[in-house]
């Protein structure tokens, strides 16, 4: 098996790195967006006055 260049090595390692961030700030809104629908429910239902 033939060893990488240092340029290939990096770019494999700077793809990981972009491809991980990506995933990280996808989930970070998915959580966001979860927390924010949960909010919007509890306070939506505490404003209303069933009785």
């Amino acid at each position: 098996m033939r060893e990488l260049s240092a340029e290939a090595r990096l770019h494999l390692y700077a793809r990981s790195v972009s491809r991980r961030a990506a995933g990280t700030g996808f989930h970070t809104a998915a959580l966001y967006s979860a927390f924010a629908l949960i909010a919007a429910i509890v306070f939506g239902t505490l404003s209303v006055h069933p009785f």
